[in-house]
Protein backbone atom coordinates (compact mmCIF):
# COMPACT_ATOMS: atom_id res chain seq x y z
CA UNK A 1 0.00 0.00 0.00
CA UNK A 2 1.62 3.32 -0.94
CA UNK A 3 0.25 6.68 0.67
CA UNK A 4 1.26 10.01 -0.99
CA UNK A 5 1.14 13.40 1.44
CA UNK A 6 -0.41 16.34 -0.52
CA UNK A 7 -1.04 19.54 0.80
CA UNK A 8 -4.68 20.95 -0.40
CA UNK A 9 -5.94 24.45 -0.04
CA UNK A 10 -9.13 25.57 1.03
CA UNK A 11 -9.55 29.56 1.11
CA UNK A 12 -5.81 29.38 1.36
CA UNK A 13 -5.62 27.46 4.05
CA UNK A 14 -3.21 24.00 4.28
CA UNK A 15 -5.11 20.91 4.77
CA UNK A 16 -2.34 18.06 4.92
CA UNK A 17 -3.79 15.24 3.23
CA UNK A 18 -2.82 11.37 2.20
CA UNK A 19 -3.75 9.38 -1.05
CA UNK A 20 -4.00 5.80 -0.24
CA UNK A 21 -3.41 3.96 -3.66
CA UNK A 22 -4.67 0.49 -2.25
CA UNK A 23 -8.15 2.20 -0.89
CA UNK A 24 -8.54 4.75 -3.85
CA UNK A 25 -9.24 7.51 -0.86
CA UNK A 26 -8.06 10.17 0.89
CA UNK A 27 -7.45 10.75 4.54
CA UNK A 28 -7.63 14.36 5.49
CA UNK A 29 -5.64 15.87 8.59
CA UNK A 30 -8.92 16.47 11.67
CA UNK A 31 -7.05 19.19 13.11
CA UNK A 32 -6.22 20.90 9.60
CA UNK A 33 -9.77 20.34 9.14
CA UNK A 34 -10.99 22.28 12.56
CA UNK A 35 -8.49 25.32 12.10
CA UNK A 36 -10.52 25.93 8.55
CA UNK A 37 -14.00 24.93 9.77
CA UNK A 38 -13.53 26.82 13.08
CA UNK A 39 -10.84 29.55 13.04
CA UNK A 40 -9.37 28.44 16.38
CA UNK A 41 -6.56 29.77 17.87
CA UNK A 42 -5.98 26.08 18.98
CA UNK A 43 -7.39 23.50 16.63
CA UNK A 44 -5.26 21.00 18.35
CA UNK A 45 -7.16 21.49 21.61
CA UNK A 46 -10.56 22.30 20.03
CA UNK A 47 -10.20 18.54 18.73
CA UNK A 48 -8.92 16.90 21.48
CA UNK A 49 -12.11 17.84 23.44
CA UNK A 50 -14.70 17.42 21.09
CA UNK A 51 -13.01 14.02 20.36
CA UNK A 52 -13.62 13.24 23.88
CA UNK A 53 -17.25 14.42 23.53
CA UNK A 54 -17.67 11.79 20.69
CA UNK A 55 -16.24 9.03 22.58
CA UNK A 56 -18.10 9.55 25.61
CA UNK A 57 -21.64 9.60 23.17
CA UNK A 58 -20.41 6.46 21.91
CA UNK A 59 -19.75 7.72 17.86
CA UNK A 60 -18.16 4.84 16.13
CA UNK A 61 -17.00 7.73 13.18
CA UNK A 62 -13.95 8.84 16.20
CA UNK A 63 -12.92 5.02 16.67
CA UNK A 64 -12.90 4.26 13.03
CA UNK A 65 -10.67 7.61 12.67
CA UNK A 66 -6.70 6.33 11.53
CA UNK A 67 -3.46 8.06 12.73
CA UNK A 68 -0.48 8.65 10.15
CA UNK A 69 2.60 10.23 9.90
CA UNK A 70 2.17 13.40 9.07
CA UNK A 71 4.76 16.49 8.13
CA UNK A 72 4.02 19.12 11.07
CA UNK A 73 4.45 23.43 10.94
CA UNK A 74 8.43 22.71 13.08
CA UNK A 75 9.26 19.90 9.63
CA UNK A 76 9.11 16.77 11.96
CA UNK A 77 7.55 13.77 11.11
CA UNK A 78 4.20 13.40 13.70
CA UNK A 79 1.14 10.85 14.21
CA UNK A 80 -1.98 12.65 13.10
CA UNK A 81 -5.59 11.68 13.48
CA UNK A 82 -6.37 11.46 10.21
CA UNK A 83 -10.27 10.49 8.53
CA UNK A 84 -11.79 9.66 4.98
CA UNK A 85 -13.94 12.00 3.10
CA UNK A 86 -16.89 9.84 4.62
CA UNK A 87 -15.69 10.22 8.01
CA UNK A 88 -15.15 13.82 7.72
CA UNK A 89 -18.59 14.25 7.03
CA UNK A 90 -19.95 12.79 9.65
CA UNK A 91 -17.58 14.45 12.32
CA UNK A 92 -18.39 18.09 10.32
CA UNK A 93 -22.18 17.86 11.79
CA UNK A 94 -20.54 18.10 15.38
CA UNK A 95 -18.56 21.20 14.14
CA UNK A 96 -20.73 24.22 13.90
CA UNK A 97 -19.29 26.31 11.10
CA UNK A 98 -20.79 28.25 8.31
CA UNK A 99 -18.09 27.06 6.20
CA UNK A 100 -19.18 23.56 6.74
CA UNK A 101 -20.87 22.93 3.38
CA UNK A 102 -18.37 24.81 1.00
CA UNK A 103 -15.73 22.58 2.73
CA UNK A 104 -17.94 19.36 1.79
CA UNK A 105 -18.43 20.68 -1.61
CA UNK A 106 -14.58 21.01 -1.42
CA UNK A 107 -13.29 17.69 -0.71
CA UNK A 108 -15.71 16.26 -3.31
CA UNK A 109 -14.39 18.44 -5.75
CA UNK A 110 -10.42 17.02 -4.48
CA UNK A 111 -11.77 13.28 -4.53
CA UNK A 112 -13.23 13.98 -7.63
CA UNK A 113 -10.00 15.17 -9.17
CA UNK A 114 -7.93 12.75 -7.97
CA UNK A 115 -10.13 10.29 -10.04
CA UNK A 116 -9.66 12.26 -12.90
CA UNK A 117 -6.13 11.89 -12.69
CA UNK A 118 -6.17 8.18 -12.67
CA UNK A 119 -8.13 7.63 -15.55
CA UNK A 120 -6.19 10.09 -17.51
CA UNK A 121 -2.26 10.78 -16.45
CA UNK A 122 -2.09 13.88 -18.00
CA UNK A 123 -3.58 15.43 -15.18
CA UNK A 124 -1.32 13.92 -12.84
CA UNK A 125 1.27 15.10 -14.71
CA UNK A 126 0.02 18.68 -14.43
CA UNK A 127 -0.86 18.30 -10.60
CA UNK A 128 3.01 16.99 -10.02
CA UNK A 129 4.33 20.45 -12.22
CA UNK A 130 1.76 22.26 -9.89
CA UNK A 131 3.47 20.93 -7.06
CA UNK A 132 6.80 21.00 -7.58
CA UNK A 133 6.67 24.95 -8.84
CA UNK A 134 4.48 25.05 -5.22
CA UNK A 135 7.80 23.61 -3.14
CA UNK A 136 10.91 25.80 -5.26
CA UNK A 137 11.89 23.77 -7.79
CA UNK A 138 12.94 25.57 -11.24
CA UNK A 139 11.45 24.63 -14.36
CA UNK A 140 14.57 23.32 -15.70
CA UNK A 141 14.93 20.88 -13.26
CA UNK A 142 10.79 19.84 -13.08
CA UNK A 143 10.69 19.40 -16.51
CA UNK A 144 13.98 16.72 -15.92
CA UNK A 145 11.53 15.34 -13.42
CA UNK A 146 8.96 14.87 -15.40
CA UNK A 147 10.59 13.50 -18.00
CA UNK A 148 12.55 11.16 -15.42
CA UNK A 149 9.22 9.99 -14.72
CA UNK A 150 7.99 9.31 -17.73
CA UNK A 151 11.52 6.91 -18.64
CA UNK A 152 10.91 5.41 -15.13
CA UNK A 153 7.52 4.32 -16.10
CA UNK A 154 8.65 3.18 -19.80
CA UNK A 155 11.24 0.86 -17.71
CA UNK A 156 8.50 -0.50 -15.50
CA UNK A 157 6.19 -1.41 -18.46
CA UNK A 158 9.20 -3.36 -20.06
CA UNK A 159 9.98 -5.13 -16.87
CA UNK A 160 6.82 -6.35 -16.10
CA UNK A 161 6.73 -8.17 -19.59
CA UNK A 162 10.54 -10.17 -19.28
CA UNK A 163 8.67 -11.33 -15.52
CA UNK A 164 10.12 -9.07 -13.55
CA UNK A 165 8.08 -9.48 -10.03
CA UNK A 166 7.29 -7.96 -6.65
CA UNK A 167 10.64 -6.81 -4.53
CA UNK A 168 12.96 -7.40 -8.02
CA UNK A 169 11.63 -4.24 -9.60
CA UNK A 170 13.82 -2.64 -5.99
CA UNK A 171 16.68 -4.93 -6.62
CA UNK A 172 16.59 -4.40 -10.24
CA UNK A 173 16.58 -0.09 -9.67
CA UNK A 174 19.35 -0.98 -7.10
CA UNK A 175 21.43 -2.40 -9.81
CA UNK A 176 21.49 0.56 -12.10
CA UNK A 177 21.34 2.80 -9.37
CA UNK A 178 24.89 1.08 -7.83
CA UNK A 179 26.42 0.58 -11.44
CA UNK A 180 26.30 4.19 -12.51
CA UNK A 181 26.98 5.92 -8.92
CA UNK A 182 28.90 3.48 -6.68
CA UNK A 183 25.84 3.07 -4.54
CA UNK A 184 22.64 1.71 -4.02
CA UNK A 185 19.74 3.63 -3.32
CA UNK A 186 20.01 3.06 0.01
CA UNK A 187 23.26 4.09 0.43
CA UNK A 188 22.41 7.13 -1.63
CA UNK A 189 20.23 8.28 -0.05
CA UNK A 190 22.10 7.67 3.32
CA UNK A 191 24.70 9.89 1.18
CA UNK A 192 22.32 12.60 1.17
CA UNK A 193 20.97 11.95 4.78
CA UNK A 194 17.81 11.33 3.61
CA UNK A 195 14.93 9.04 5.30
CA UNK A 196 11.30 8.33 3.54
CA UNK A 197 11.97 11.44 0.98
CA UNK A 198 11.75 10.33 -2.75
CA UNK A 199 15.39 10.04 -3.75
CA UNK A 200 14.98 11.37 -7.55
CA UNK A 201 13.44 14.19 -5.66
CA UNK A 202 16.62 14.97 -3.77
CA UNK A 203 18.92 14.71 -7.34
CA UNK A 204 20.93 17.41 -8.76
CA UNK A 205 20.01 17.99 -12.39
CA UNK A 206 23.23 16.40 -13.35
CA UNK A 207 22.25 13.34 -10.92
CA UNK A 208 19.03 13.03 -12.14
CA UNK A 209 20.22 13.32 -15.73
CA UNK A 210 22.64 10.30 -15.26
CA UNK A 211 19.68 8.26 -13.57
CA UNK A 212 17.00 8.90 -16.53
CA UNK A 213 20.43 7.76 -19.26
CA UNK A 214 20.72 4.72 -17.15
CA UNK A 215 17.18 3.40 -16.76
CA UNK A 216 16.23 4.74 -21.01
CA UNK A 217 19.08 2.71 -21.54
CA UNK A 218 18.15 -0.15 -19.67
CA UNK A 219 14.33 -0.03 -21.47
CA UNK A 220 16.20 -0.40 -24.83
CA UNK A 221 19.16 -2.75 -24.15
CA UNK A 222 15.92 -4.79 -22.51
CA UNK A 223 13.74 -4.31 -25.96
CA UNK A 224 17.03 -5.53 -28.27
CA UNK A 225 18.11 -8.85 -25.96
CA UNK A 226 14.56 -9.74 -24.86
CA UNK A 227 15.45 -11.02 -21.60
CA UNK A 228 12.99 -13.54 -19.73
CA UNK A 229 13.14 -13.36 -15.92
CA UNK A 230 15.39 -11.58 -12.81
CA UNK A 231 19.13 -13.40 -13.66
CA UNK A 232 18.80 -12.26 -17.09
CA UNK A 233 16.94 -8.42 -16.68
CA UNK A 234 19.85 -7.68 -13.54
CA UNK A 235 22.72 -8.40 -16.55
CA UNK A 236 20.23 -6.31 -19.17
CA UNK A 237 20.06 -3.35 -16.15
CA UNK A 238 24.27 -3.89 -15.42
CA UNK A 239 24.50 -3.14 -18.89
CA UNK A 240 21.89 0.03 -18.62
CA UNK A 241 23.97 1.52 -15.32
CA UNK A 242 27.27 1.30 -17.35
CA UNK A 243 25.64 3.52 -19.91
CA UNK A 244 25.65 6.00 -17.21
CA UNK A 245 28.77 5.03 -15.74
CA UNK A 246 30.78 5.61 -18.54
CA UNK A 247 29.47 9.07 -19.33
CA UNK A 248 29.54 10.43 -15.74
CA UNK A 249 33.50 9.63 -16.24
CA UNK A 250 33.98 11.28 -18.52
CA UNK A 251 32.15 14.10 -17.78
CA UNK A 252 34.10 13.79 -13.71
CA UNK A 253 37.23 13.89 -16.22
CA UNK A 254 36.06 17.14 -17.60
CA UNK A 255 35.48 19.03 -14.71
CA UNK A 256 37.65 17.69 -11.92
CA UNK A 257 35.33 17.04 -9.88
CA UNK A 258 32.89 14.15 -8.60
CA UNK A 259 29.12 14.92 -9.43
CA UNK A 260 27.35 12.57 -7.15
CA UNK A 261 26.46 15.31 -4.50
CA UNK A 262 25.21 15.02 -0.28
CA UNK A 263 22.95 17.94 -1.62
CA UNK A 264 19.54 17.41 -0.69
CA UNK A 265 16.08 19.63 -1.46
CA UNK A 266 15.54 20.36 2.27
CA UNK A 267 19.09 22.08 2.10
CA UNK A 268 17.86 24.64 0.21
CA UNK A 269 13.85 24.41 -0.76
CA UNK A 270 12.07 22.46 1.76
CA UNK A 271 12.44 21.69 5.89
CA UNK A 272 14.13 18.66 7.46
CA UNK A 273 11.41 16.19 7.86
CA UNK A 274 12.28 14.36 11.40
CA UNK A 275 10.68 11.64 13.76
CA UNK A 276 8.84 13.78 16.57
CA UNK A 277 5.47 12.64 18.60
CA UNK A 278 2.27 12.35 18.15
CA UNK A 279 -0.03 15.53 16.94
CA UNK A 280 -3.71 15.02 17.36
Amino acid sequence: MTKKQEIQLFEEKKVRTVWDDAAEKWYFSIVDVVAVLTDSLDPGAYWRKLKERLKKEGNETVTDCHNLKLTAADGKMRLTDVADQEQLFRLIQSIPSPKAEPFKLWMARVASNRIDQIQDPELSIEQAIADYRRLGYGEKWINQRIKSIEVRKELTDEWERSGVQGQQYASLTDIITKTWSGMTTREYKHHKGLKKENLRDNMTNIELALNILAEASTTEISKQRNPKGFTQNAMVAKAGGNTAKVARAQLEKELGRTVISSAKAADHLLPKPEEGTEEQ
